[in-house]
């Protein structure tokens, strides 16, 4: 929540003075300034703290003398969609304009300002400001000159900003984000959602994002190596440069170096070509996501002028309708999800934290790659990907020339694509987990000659900036009319239309074919489609996670109106906006993993109104089933239950008693139900490997509500004002079995070295306070995400609730 502010303008500039003349270590980057003033090494500062926000109009906010002393002071990432409406402890609306798609959530404009100061010894520096993501329409002013304008939501941007900066005095930087009308089919979140970062380097240096490794020839005994180096010489005179290229593998050791030399003219750029070849490389994969590092360095004569890390991995790529799609050289069918912006609870912001976690999850429930739908994600979202094994299909835009909203980037695209194609390639290329460039999703009239000029235009100039990736877009609506459009990919994306798989194939033997989206309700059939052909490479399901927008597609359907309210969640992902496991997860676990099981049944009332008027193609949602032995009024009625396995058999109990056995495996989808009259007790299925027991799953009742239970990811976390620690809350009886059906209001208290920045249940229609610390169980639990502030210490948590007895969580914030 915002916190009023007035008259702190003098120590914040102390502050900032203090923070600028000293060591400070954020993340990877170190931000390093030496106090003799002759610093020989870039600094890149994450400029996330203390800014000053008002929601809003501000006429003349971009000046340096703007009165904002009554602004409210947050820290990026800033999400104001998510935050309470004035005068409520909500943030959604069936008022809003976004109304179904954004979740009706609010946008509206917003200001942020931010003071600081760069010493008077850095005077002959050059100074970037880097923007990772502003949804959306972002101006930005430095001392009250306008640096520029930047519209789409989802690309990162930056400027050099060297001549607006006044050295060893205060500096104002001002930005106008404007998110207004209609813009967005899904929830986009409001302002400055990513980081901000503050680059310092000397006058000879490399370019901005001017670093590009490939791998073109790869086997396990030797890999060559391409490093292309961008070198920007801003002095007024010829620099006689030395590039220095060490290549350090995942351990760290240094495994060649490359030497290359060259006169620079003043004010201008040269770009330094290198190759090497390295013995018995590590390579990349989604099992050993093996990283290399490459280390430049540039000389003037001797001295150093500056040094930059790179991180990329050794790996090949290739694709074709023989044998599918290769990662270094092994055919790997494609287990993935489409996944949005959104971190659930926190709205848009994009915490290094939440999006490790999200990937952490998704490879947990056996995700290999992952649709970033339907825009570039943030460098942090990638990091993770690299660093834990999954792989990414970096997506471009949602839509061209023709809109699907009236605001949306459609009146921005004939000036922008260039710029926002380049921003995407140039800043995530160097990614060993991105396998494909989407040019596109189901793009209005793709079987028209305007449109296929387009994605000609859109391919050739995704292949003249990288060829070691190949190009795709999502296509909807899949028929012989589309195949002009499909001419220009290099792999096909079929939106829920696999049965055109066979035909497609049949008039077109070498297109290469995947599910860039699918229904849940329809795994078995995508996945076994998948499996039989090998010109159909992988299946995308639509969601991999939950997000907010698109409220009740996986329940309610579509068409949509205003009184679905309150809905506010799709419903639709495989992981809800917690990150906790939904049912057809579980049932996924059987399609993709040996020996696998899990137990659900089908509420004998629908979990919510039904819509009567739901199109027959409208297939988001699951079977109404949960993990829930607790049915009171229900006694020797019979219940649906299904059990998900990948098990040979499977043999279900009651209180000890066998129900029979059942096979599960293709022949039955991998999925046995039986018809169980309820009795209260415990509710236990075996699975078999022939005869030999593999796996166990119970469903217990629950006694009365009695405790709170929390647990966290992560009992330690780093004290750097950004990592996060998530704490589940769930609601158990005196035996620690936790009561599907309890909905008891907790509240939180929190002390020491952290603060609340999020709670959340997964109710896809609560309204309550994202923000608020106190939230209702839904299914017997909720969720707290905890924040580091920027001191090392203790925090403690408390949950309390009537009649529960209280519970208490100690994380250690360390530096």
């Amino acid at each position: 929540m915002c916190q009023k502010i007035k008259l702190y303008r003098i120590s914040l500039i102390l502050f900032l003075q203090m923070i600028l003349n000293s060591v400070c270590v954020q993340g990877q980057y170190s931000a390093s300034i030496v106090l003799n003033g002759t610093n020989v090494k870039r600094e890149k500062i994450l400029f996330d703290n203390n800014w000053l926000f008002h929601k809003g109009g501000a006429q003349g906010a971009e000046a340096m003398k703007f009165d904002d002393t009554r602004w409210c002071k947050v820290d990026l990432p800033h999400d104001w969609s998510i935050e309470n409406l004035p005068g409520t402890s909500s943030p959604f609306n069936q008022d809003a304009i976004s109304q179904v798609g954004g979740g009706f959530t609010i946008g509206g404009t917003g200001w942020y300002r931010k003071i600081f100061i760069m010493p008077l010894y850095q005077t002959k520096k050059t100074v970037l400001i880097e923007f990772d993501g502003v949804y959306m329409n972002a101006d930005v002013w430095l001392n009250g000159q306008h640096l520029g304008f930047h519209p789409y939501g989802y690309t990162s941007f930056w400027y050099d900003i060297t001549d607006k900066i006044r050295f060893g005095k205060e500096n104002v930087l001002a930005v106008q984000v404007k998110n207004e009308g209609q813009n967005s089919r899904w929830y986009s979140g409001s302002g400055i959602y990513r980081h901000v970062w503050l680059t310092i380097l000397n006058p000879i240096h490399v370019a901005h994002w001017g670093v590009s490794v490939t791998t073109p020839q790869v086997s396990k005994k030797t890999a060559d190596i391409n490093v292309k180096t961008i070198v920007q010489n801003k002095t007024d005179s010829v620099a006689n440069i030395k590039l220095v290229t060490c290549l350090l593998d995942n351990h760290g050791n240094n495994v060649t170096k490359i030497i290359s030399e060259q006169k620079i003219a003043s004010d201008s750029n040269y770009q330094f070509k290198q190759y090497a070849n390295i013995s018995s490389p590590n390579l990349w994969s989604i099992d050993t996501p093996n990283l290399y590092a490459a280390i430049t360095k540039v000389y003037l004569n001797t001295q150093l002028q500056d040094s930059l890390k790179t991180v990329f991995g050794i790996r090949t790529l290739s694709y074709d309708a023989v044998k599918g799609f290769r990662l270094n050289g092994e055919t790997i069918k494609l287990k993935g999800g489409a996944v949005h912006q959104d971190n659930g609870p926190l709205g848009a912001k994009a915490y290094d934290r939440a999006e490790i976690r999200r990937i952490e999850l998704l490879k947990a429930s056996g995700f290999n790659a992952v649709r970033c739908a339907h825009n570039p994600p943030s460098p942090a979202f990638l990091s993770a990907c690299d660093s834990i094994g999954l792989m990414v299909i970096d997506e471009a835009f949602d839509m061209w020339e023709n809109g699907k909203n009236p605001f949306d980037y459609h009146l921005y695209f004939d000036k922008w694509w260039h710029r926002d194609i380049k921003s995407m390639i140039q800043r995530d290329r160097n990614h060993p987990s991105i396998i494909m460039w989407s040019i596109g999703n189901e793009i209005p009239d793709m079987d028209s000659a305007k449109v296929v000029n387009v994605a000609s235009k859109l391919s050739k100039y995704v292949r003249m900036m990288d060829q070691s990736r190949g190009v795709t877009a999502a296509v909807n609506s899949v028929n012989k009319n589309k195949d002009p459009f499909f001419s220009n990919l290099d792999v096909c994306g079929y939106n829920y239309a696999r049965d055109q798989y066979e035909p497609d194939h049949l008039r077109h033997p070498n297109r290469i074919i995947f599910a860039t989206e699918s229904y849940s309700l329809e795994a078995y059939e995508y996945w076994m489609a998948v499996l039989d052909h090998p010109w159909v490479i992988g299946d995308f399901v639509w969601t991999a996670f939950d997000y907010i927008g698109e409220a009740s597609i996986g329940w309610r359907g579509y068409p949509q109106s205003c009184d679905f309210y309150p809905w506010n969640l799709a419903y639709c992902g495989d992981i809800d906006i917690c990150g906790w496991k939904r049912s057809q997860s579980f049932y996924r676990d059987a399609l993709w993993k040996k020996n696998q099981l899990s137990i659900f049944v089908k509420n004998p009332v629908p979990s919510f109104k039904v819509n009567p008027n739901r199109a027959l193609w409208s297939k988001w949602n699951w079977q109404d089933v949960i993990a829930d032995w607790n049915w009171q009024g229900y006694k020797n009625k019979p219940l649906k239950v299904y059990v998900y396995s990948s098990c040979d058999q499977v043999e279900l109990f009651l209180n000890g008693k066998s129900l029979g056995r059942k096979k599960t495996n293709s022949s039955t989808k991998y999925m046995a139900i039986w018809q169980v009259p309820y009795q209260p007790g415990t509710l236990k299925a075996i699975g078999y490997s022939e005869t030999k027991p593999v796996n166990v799953s119970i469903l217990k009742t629950a006694k009365a509500p009695a405790l709170i239970k929390l647990s966290a990811d992560r009992t330690q976390i780093h004290a750097d004002n950004q990592d996060l620690s998530y704490v589940t809350v769930e609601i158990t009886d005196v035996d620690g079995v936790r009561d599907p059906k309890a909905e008891n209001l907790i509240k939180f208290q929190i002390q020491g070295q952290g603060t609340i920045v999020g709670v959340g249940n997964a109710n896809p229609v609560s309204t309550e306070s994202y923000q608020l610390p106190q939230r209702k169980a839904w299914k017997g639990r909720c969720l707290v995400i905890v924040k580091s502030t920027k001191q090392a210490g203790i925090i403690k948590l408390q949950a309390f609730s009537r009649g529960l007895k209280p519970a208490s969580i100690i994380i250690h914030s360390v530096r």
